[in-house]
């Protein structure tokens, strides 16, 4: 589909769909399983990622139109961003139904002990406490804030990190060889700027890491209060918690919010409310298997209308 194609998209109208309910369970036999130091969760329990979740990233520097880039580039992000979201609803729900259960299975508790230590949790195994600090991190960014700091952080998906490692939201790493050394670092410096294998996998990344590292605990509380009161998640409120994302602290919290009102991407804060309407398993599983990636554009994302890569 071409740029211009996929940019009109933007402006179709939403598409709301039912509310459901219940719960989604992993099949049974399946488990997680990851590496500590693999930027990305593979979770065996989750549906498979439709292929282009592997996909590189394009060539944004092709268009000289500001205008097009922007439309290529949020067209390109936005559903990586709802399948990245989706799968994070999944393992939500398995949360809460492992916490309605009086008794868990060895499987249960050590899926639990995984997203335990993943998301840095210290709590009993099971414990009301390891469930309900496991439910603050285990939970979705709104689109407008991953989409304002990728476009920040990657000056428009055009950025050597960007372009040579995938990398949307210049997140660095700490093991030699896991990415591109900067050319301004110290010499004492040891940090490197990691790489993915796809775009996609710098969303789950960078979604993990504000669910888990200490410094946006206040991203989180922002976010776990708005839940409490029932308030839909704001990128711009949440924006708040970036404090220490970088060293201009406010300033950049600023910046931040001033390209979401700029680009008016509170809009896909609404679109993505409407997606997930329906929180039913089998929707959610829908979008978090969607084939074709256009199938979670701005007004494509009715319960029926999802293809699934089977």
């Amino acid at each position: 589909m071409s740029a211009g194609k996929r940019a009109l998209l933007l402006a179709i109208p939403l598409i709301a769909v039912a509310i459901g309910g219940g719960f989604y369970v992993p099949p049974s036999g399946m488990s997680s399983s990851w590496s500590s130091t693999d930027s990305e969760l593979a979770l065996e329990s989750l549906p498979k990622l439709p292929g282009w979740a592997n996909t590189d990233l394009p060539d944004f520097s092709q268009y000289s139109d500001t205008t097009e880039r922007k439309a290529a580039f949020f067209s390109f992000l936005y559903p990586r961003i709802v399948l990245a979201n989706s799968r994070v609803l999944l393992e939500r729900h398995y949360l809460d139904s492992l916490a309605d259960k009086s008794e868990l299975t060895d499987e249960e508790q050590q899926w639990l002990d995984n997203q335990a230590e993943r998301l840095r949790v210290d709590a009993e195994t099971g414990s009301a406490r390891q469930l309900t600090l496991l439910r603050k991190r285990l939970d979705v960014i709104p689109p407008s804030l991953i989409m304002a700091q990728a476009a920040n952080e990657s000056a428009w998906g055009t950025s050597r990190f960007a372009t040579e490692g995938n990398n949307l939201f210049g997140q660095w790493c700490f093991t030699k060889g896991c990415g591109l050394v900067p050319t301004a670092r110290g010499e004492d410096a040891t940090h490197e700027v990691a790489s993915f294998t796809s775009p996609y996998r710098s969303v789950r990344a960078y979604i993990q890491n504000l669910n888990r590292h200490p410094t946006y605990q206040q991203l989180r509380e922002l976010r776990h209060s708005d839940r409490n009161d029932n308030e839909a998640l704001s990128g711009l409120e949440l924006a708040g918690g970036l404090l220490g994302y970088s060293e201009r602290g406010e300033d950049y919290v600023e910046e931040i919010r001033s390209m979401i009102r700029y680009n008016n991407l509170e809009f896909y804060d609404d679109d993505f409310r409407e997606v997930i309407r329906d929180q039913s398993p089998d929707h959610l599983v829908q979008l978090a298997s969607s084939s074709p990636e256009t199938a979670l554009l701005p007004g494509q994302n009715g319960a029926d209308d999802i293809p699934a890569e089977g």
